[in-house]
């Protein structure tokens, strides 16, 4: 089984969204799953449980529900979640009373955390074995309570985001990246004027959607970013978590 090394696994990531029908194999699987139990997470508590979905039927039901093509046509979709469910009824069974932390805001940033982490060990994985992976967001918004349903979450576990992997049928060119100068900052923030920087890059933003192989459109940076934050206003996730046993007090 060849990998890649790590500085090609990670410079040369993509979004695949178009897949062969061919299989992941087990070996490359294991590789995966071990790369998930690896996962640095906070206090080591391993907050996150992950959904490994091969069953196409399930598959198109959440593609239903969540909109995202590349859900039923990869060969398998993980859903990484937050899990407190887990060490809930640990401490039940053993008689400890289980603290309240997930009712917390730093509560749910650590499982977050800890779930997001555990998505990019299996996309660097996989990536490494020469699999395609795409990211999906609206897992976590689309319909909380209606992917739970599909996936049976119980109580104190809900979606971060979904990940979808096969063997690529495609490779898309690569979506520029903001430099480093603006995304890293020594010491502390910037203070200088980064307007040049940006109004540069939301100008290649715009010249690679113009010119990109596979479909061009006419979307900027700036305002198509905000067209998102705009959208994500109506997504009520506070509901949607306190719905999933998330009662944030703090």
């Amino acid at each position: 089984m060849e990998t890649k090394t790590v500085k090609d696994t990670l410079l040369s990531r993509r979004s695949i969204r178009r897949f062969e029908r061919e299989a992941i194999t087990t070996e490359q699987l294991d590789v995966i799953y071990e790369a998930i139990r690896n996962t640095p997470t906070s206090y080591n508590g391993q907050q996150f449980t992950v959904i490994d979905v091969d069953d196409q039927a399930i598959k198109e039901q959440l593609y239903e529900i969540i909109g995202q093509k590349q859900i039923k046509t990869c060969n398998r979709f993980m859903a990484f979640c937050i899990d407190y469910n887990r060490i809930g009824r640990f401490a039940k069974a053993e008689g400890v009373e289980m603290p309240p932390f997930a009712d917390t805001m730093d509560g749910v940033i650590v499982g977050i955390v800890d779930a997001s982490l555990a998505m990019m060990s299996a996309l660097t994985a996989a990536c490494s074995l020469g699999l395609g992976c795409c990211c999906i967001g609206y897992a976590r918004t689309a319909n909380p309570q209606a992917v739970a349903d599909v996936l049976k979450l119980p109580k104190g576990v809900f979606v971060v985001c979904g990940l979808s992997l096969g063997v690529p049928r495609e490779m898309p060119d690569m979506k520029p990246k903001m430099p480093t100068s603006l995304l890293i900052h020594h010491n502390a923030y910037r203070s200088d004027d980064m307007l040049p920087q940006l109004q540069a890059y939301d100008a290649t933003i715009s010249e690679y959607n113009a010119n990109r192989a596979g479909g061009t459109s006419d979307n900027d940076w700036l305002k198509h970013i905000l067209s998102y934050y705009t959208e994500a206003l109506g997504y009520e996730m506070l509901n949607a978590l306190k719905d999933r046993g998330f009662d944030i007090k703090k």
